[in-house]
C-alpha cells in the first residue's frame, strides 16, 4: 500500500518539476530578449504596429465607453445550460449501472430529475430561456 502512495508522490514531484522547468525556461528566454549580450535567437517576433496594439473586440474598433449595461438573461441562460450539462454527467453513469442499482437507484434518479424539473419550470417562469 505504501508503494502506491510512493508512486503518487513520485508523479506529483515529477509534475511540479516539469512545470517549474518550463516556467523557468520561459522566463529565461523572455529575459534574453531584454539582455542583448547573450545573443540567443529571438523566440517570438516582436513587431508592434498601431493595428496590432488596438483592443480587439469582434473585429471592430472600440467606440464609446467600455462600461455599459447589458441584459442579465445571458447569465441565467448560461446557468441553466450548466445545470442541464451537469445533469447529463450524472445520468450517464447511472444508466450504465442501472441494473446493479435496483429500485433504490431508480428512485434516487427520479428525485434528482424532479428537482431539475422544478428548476427548469422556475427558469421558464422567469423567462430565462427566451433569447431577446
Amino acid at each position: 500500500m505504501l508503494s502506491d502512495f510512493g508512486l503518487v508522490a513520485l508523479l506529483l514531484i515529477l509534475g511540479v518539476l516539469f512545470t517549474a522547468a518550463l516556467l523557468g525556461l520561459s522566463f529565461a528566454l523572455s529575459y534574453t530578449q531584454k539582455v542583448k549580450f547573450l545573443h540567443l535567437k529571438q523566440v517570438r517576433p516582436d513587431n508592434p504596429t498601431p493595428e496590432k496594439v488596438l483592443t480587439y473586440e469582434c473585429g471592430r474598433d472600440p467606440i464609446g465607453p467600455s462600461w455599459f449595461q447589458f441584459n442579465f438573461r445571458y447569465y441565467l441562460y448560461a446557468l441553466v445550460f450548466v445545470v442541464f450539462d451537469v445533469e447529463t454527467v450524472f445520468l450517464y453513469p447511472w444508466a450504465v449501472r442501472f441494473s446493479a442499482l435496483k429500485w433504490f437507484g431508480f428512485v434516487e434518479m427520479i428525485v434528482f430529475i424532479l428537482i431539475l424539473l422544478v428548476g427548469y419550470a422556475y427558469a421558464w417562469k422567469k423567462k430565462a430561456l427566451e433569447w431577446v
